[in-house]
């Protein structure tokens, strides 16, 4: 089967997702790449046809596909397009987030032909609580290079969009998971709960140390910095994805939640990608 062109789909906004859906499209080769970053704002309305290949690549947020990254692709027209789906998580679980992204894209006639779940460095993970820190790494990368040379494999040796066999993303293999540091995180995350401490809701900011530069105002996803008021944040809008803190060049923000120090001392091995095609 001859794919013409590849689009690669991706909500991003501290770039982990963005990164291995990069690396899924330079292992396939094909000069031929349409970029819809939906990051930042909904894209306009695409229609994707038979003869094309879709590559998306979403984050996991407490186990589920992005909410606002589903909400900016409902408008995405397929016409059983070949698709991969990929989510990236960190480090802890994806849980049942390729499955909700198989069902979603399935839902507007993408037909997915391949599935992966990739590590990323954690939203909540800083120099204190470091948390799958520097991933996708060198190795992350490679193996998402090789994910798409497989993928290009497998279309060349369809003869038409008849013969290219769906995937059922249930079957993909499970990271390995040791026991007791699950046991261990589960079990301090209802004792955390049952303690009543304030979770933050948003990052908090020194005013002492921004300088109102604006960066976070444009790399909020989802609106909720405004500029000239960048020492306040929507608690309505914020999705805790925490691209402000990382992309904040004064390091005025941080987002000082109990549950990066759990996350950081339960899921320090580091997980192994997992692919199915």
């Amino acid at each position: 089967m001859t794919i013409t062109e590849i689009n690669l789909i991706t909500f991003s906004p501290t770039h982990t997702s963005k990164q291995i859906g990069e690396a899924i499209v330079r292992g396939m080769g094909i000069a031929d790449v349409s970029f819809v970053d939906m990051t930042l704002q909904a894209p306009e309305k695409k229609e994707f046809g038979s003869d094309a290949l879709a590559v998306i690549t979403v984050p996991v947020y407490g186990g589920h596909v992005a909410p606002l990254a589903l909400d900016r692709m409902k408008d995405l027209c397929a016409d059983g397009t070949p698709a991969v789906i990929v989510v990236v998580y960190g480090n802890r679980a994806y849980e049942k987030a390729l499955v909700e992204l198989d069902a979603f894209v399935s839902g507007l006639d993408f037909k997915v032909i391949a599935g992966g779940t990739f590590v990323g460095e954690h939203s909540y993970s800083s120099d204190r609580y470091p948390i799958a820190a520097g991933r996708p790494d060198d190795d992350d990368l490679k193996f998402a290079e090789e994910f798409g040379a497989k993928v290009r494999i497998k279309l060349a040796n369809a003869a038409d969009a008849e013969h290219l066999y769906g995937v059922d993303v249930q079957n993909i293999q499970r990271p390995k998971q040791p026991f007791f540091p699950l046991f261990r995180f589960l079990r301090r995350v209802i004792k955390l709960r049952k303690s009543g401490v304030p979770m933050p809701r948003t990052p908090q900011v020194d005013e002492n140390l921004c300088t109102h530069c604006g960066l976070c105002v444009k790399r909020c996803p989802a609106g909720a910095i405004v500029k000239g008021e960048e020492c306040v944040t929507n608690v309505e809008k914020c999705i805790r994805c925490c691209a402000c803190v990382k992309g904040c060049p004064q390091k005025a923000r941080t987002f000082d939640t109990p549950f990066a120090a759990l996350l950081h001392d339960c899921f320090q091995r580091p997980k192994e990608n997992r692919i199915i095609l």
